[in-house]
């Protein structure tokens, strides 16, 4: 079928008018849900929450475990007009209350022993109602849609503009600001990437991601639903369950850890991922170690993407080309990406230029809910996103990743790509990964500081590594220090968290 670019509706609606028995999910523990079970069991819900007073725009926040229900719970949202707000399962009661009281959403799912903690919270934040939904199914929602269930609900055509999901930003640099995706947003990108990446109604994706994330939740999951595709879910990822479940998909979807820790299986191979066609990596940079060594034990080449909340993905390594390691490939069709001067916003002119990436199309968000300041300043005049990411791109067309714009190391005045020293610290014998940061420095303003993890039982000192960069890395750019650790510090989706180092190592190198 061919996918609606604007209407993520319509994807259920085409399968079930020609095949409601096709299959959609199914659990390691015996759910089984086809396209028609979808379309009814969203439809129930969707009816359930206007019982509760929901209207199109309205808020429906969901902080619960993942299950089929969870996912039943967004497409009712999407079918009914009614706009998402996920929430991390991690967050805290404080987190979440500003959350909520930002977001003013009418209804709240949560996990059903969060309830009574929740109640208060929810009341003062102006909630209507609190309702719970349990990993199993069962849940104050379940029992209302029992009663429910069978009522009347508009599922309209909405127009693409309309706005479909809340999602919080990580709140890096502070507050969390909450990215506004529309429904064309959503469609869009999942035709797109439906398109890209050859999936078909044949397809089955081994879902292990978060559902709160636009990994989980929109890249993966739209993506079947925009080709017809199924999907094997797991509550979480694990990698021995994982290797037993790859003879039975065709796709899977992770995070940089997912594939280091698939490679720490020593019956991963090329007969156990032989059912296999294509491996996804996102979220966070993918070492070029990692890609070989993959490709060394299964023969094959994992495709690394390049998106944001804001955004979705913006670029990706082809399905039939060379995929780069190290490159986050090309721009999608409908994408335009460029790259401009740090100093005067002008375009650069030549590839392979470093600058601040910019990124216009369908893809991406509309603003920041109720801040129209930050939104204005995450535009340019011409409506390209500031992605706050440093890149660059080759004359092939290939977008690489330089860094985050606030992870830029200004020291002695010059320009410091972290991502550059990484590179040449993770080639070296006995390191696993690595992360440059810059710490105050008195003299220099930002000293160049390195964070290593290094492999169990290397013997490696600090002189021995900077003596190592010294050929290979101007003399500016060489670590000042190299601090190691057992691990370094990362988000729920992997990424390394330079925030928590600096704040970590900020006296580093101030005087006494």
């Amino acid at each position: 079928m061919t996918p609606s670019q604007t209407d993520p509706s319509s994807w259920i609606e085409q399968v079930v008018a020609h095949e409601p028995d096709r299959p959609f999910l199914a659990t390691t523990t015996g759910r089984y849900l086809s396209y028609g079970d979808l379309e009814r069991e969203s439809r129930r819900l969707a009816a359930t929450l206007s019982a509760l007073g929901v209207r199109q725009g309205d808020r429906v926040a969901m902080q619960v475990d993942k299950s089929p229900d969870a996912i039943l719970l967004y497409v009712a949202c999407l079918r009914m007009g009614a706009v998402l707000l996920p929430l991390n399962t991690a967050y805290t009661a404080k987190e979440l209350e500003y959350f909520l009281a930002d977001a003013q959403p009418r209804v709240a799912v949560v996990r059903p022993s969060d309830r009574a903690p929740l109640a208060e919270l929810a009341q003062r934040a102006g909630c209507s109602r609190l309702e719970t939904l349990g990993a199993d199914g069962t849940g104050s929602l379940t029992d209302l849609v029992r009663e429910f269930g069978e009522g009347p609900v508009p599922l309209p055509a909405l127009p693409a503009p309309t706005l479909a999901a809340l999602l919080y930003t990580s709140g890096t640099t502070g507050r969390s600001k909450g990215a506004m995706l529309t429904r064309g947003n959503l469609a869009s990108n999942a035709a797109a990437l439906a398109d890209c990446w050859r999936f078909t109604a044949e397809d089955v994706l081994l879902h292990a991601l978060p559902l709160f994330h636009v990994h989980g939740l929109f890249i993966s999951l739209n993506t079947v639903l925009a080709a017809g595709a199924s999907l094997l879910l797991l509550p979480r990822f694990d990698a021995a369950a994982v290797l037993r479940l790859l003879p039975s998909v065709t796709v899977l979807m992770g995070v940089p850890t997912y594939y280091t820790r698939l490679l720490e299986e020593a019956a991963l191979d090329r007969e156990a991922t032989a059912a296999v066609r294509l491996f996804v990596s996102g979220s966070a940079p993918l070492l070029a170690d990692t890609h070989r060594a993959f490709a060394e034990r299964t023969g094959h080449t994992i495709l690394e993407r390049y998106g944001m909340t804001e955004t979705l993905v913006n670029s990706s390594n082809p399905y039939d080309g060379a995929r780069l390691p190290g490159s986050v490939g090309l721009p999608l069709a409908d994408v335009d990406l460029r790259v401009t001067n740090l100093e005067d916003g002008s375009v650069e002119p030549d590839a392979g230029a470093v600058g601040m990436l910019e990124v216009r199309g369908p893809n991406v968000f509309t603003g920041y809910w109720n801040d129209a300041r930050k939104s204005a300043e995450a535009f340019t005049a011409d409506r390209y996103f500031v992605t706050g990411d440093l890149g660059s791109i080759d004359e092939a067309g290939y977008v690489h990743i330089v860094g985050r714009a606030k992870d830029l190391v200004i020291s002695g005045g010059y320009n410091v790509y972290p991502k550059e020293i990484e590179a040449e610290l993770d080639a070296l014998p006995g390191i696993v990964e690595s992360a440059v940061i810059g710490v105050p420095h008195p003299d220099l303003g930002e000293g160049v500081t390195a964070v290593v993890v290094a492999v169990r039982g290397a013997a490696l000192a600090e002189s021995e590594v900077v003596q190592a960069l010294q050929g290979s890395l101007a003399r500016y750019k060489v670590p000042r220090r190299v601090l190691f650790v057992d691990e370094l510090p990362r988000n729920t989706m992997g990424k390394v968290q330079k925030a928590a180092l600096r704040e970590t190592y900020a006296a580093l190198y101030r005087r006494p």
